[in-house]
């Protein structure tokens, strides 16, 4: 029912790495984010092929691409923004995988309402150039962006009305925005398509393995597995800092212990746990 992922560039940024520690847990499939300490979006598709042979003779595939499109702010130029997207449209065709992660623009969310057709008319661009290629986008609820709230994310979906528009949905992040978990899943059910697991503390933002936290991740396992949930659980420790951290956090750096494999084992033996308990 459930299908493990990580954000492998949590481990390292040495993709030899990545996979011989993934394959430690009896994990063949990573969110592509960061390969070799460059960025998935940042490739070209000569590039990414020679990724895809070392992935094809370890027997791992792409469970999505963890791309940065939409990670812009609403007041940016968004030209080179959707040439971005295009080349990382066809990156995920090269690697084999069905989704795409993106988000809904950077802002002063109190001014949401007054950015939300410019959201919608970015948002649809992407949609519009993706029909047809087999590839799947995934919304990511994120802070600081359009699609920060549930309410919002559904707006997106709701308004956009396409089967090729999903939702990735991290607990975290909604804990992040003083979002009530339980209350977004019963919102945003008929749209998930993708987890991102990683917990998060209600008082002050901190990020924890699953279970630690206020995202009642265990509790929204269990409700995936009743509503016969079919899909991937993708662990994004957020534990300690590893390269391109930074920049997942609009340039600010934050004091943390190095990740890598020891925070990426507590992170998966917590999911694990959670996993294991609801059989």
């Amino acid at each position: 029912m459930f299908t493990y992922s990580a954000f492998a560039d949590e481990i390292a940024s040495d993709l030899s790495i990545q996979i011989t520690e993934l394959k430690k847990h009896g994990m063949n499939h990573i969110e592509a984010r960061g390969i070799n300490g460059k960025n998935i979006s940042s490739y070209t598709v000569a590039e990414i092929k020679e990724v895809k042979k070392i992935l094809d003779d370890n027997n791992f595939k792409i469970s999505a691409l963890g791309s940065p499109i939409g990670k812009i702010q609403i007041t940016d130029d968004f030209v080179p923004e959707l040439e971005k997207f295009k080349n990382t449209l066809e990156l995920a065709k090269a690697l084999d995988t069905k989704y795409l992660r993106m988000f809904s623009f950077f802002m002063d969310t109190s001014k949401a309402e007054e950015y939300r057709d410019e959201v919608m008319e970015r948002l649809s661009k992407y949609v519009e150039e993706a029909k047809g290629s087999g590839i799947m986008l995934l919304h990511e609820n994120e802070k600081d962006i359009y699609g920060d709230t549930a309410e919002r994310c559904l707006d997106i979906f709701k308004t956009l009305n396409s089967d090729i528009l999903r939702a990735t949905f991290d607990p975290a992040n909604f804990v992040q925005c003083k979002e009530d978990t339980i209350k977004a899943y019963g919102l945003l059910k008929p749209y998930i398509e993708y987890m991102h697991i990683k917990d998060a503390k209600w008082e002050n933002g901190e990020v924890v393995p699953a279970g630690m936290g206020d995202g009642n991740v265990a509790q929204i396992l269990s409700l995936l597995k009743a509503d016969n949930f079919s899909g991937f659980l993708s662990l994004e420790p957020h534990l300690g800092n590893f390269e391109g951290f930074a920049d997942l956090e609009g340039g600010v750096t934050v004091k943390k212990e190095a990740s890598g494999p020891d925070k990426f084992d507590i992170a998966y033996k917590a999911l694990d746990k959670i996993v294991k308990g609801l059989n």
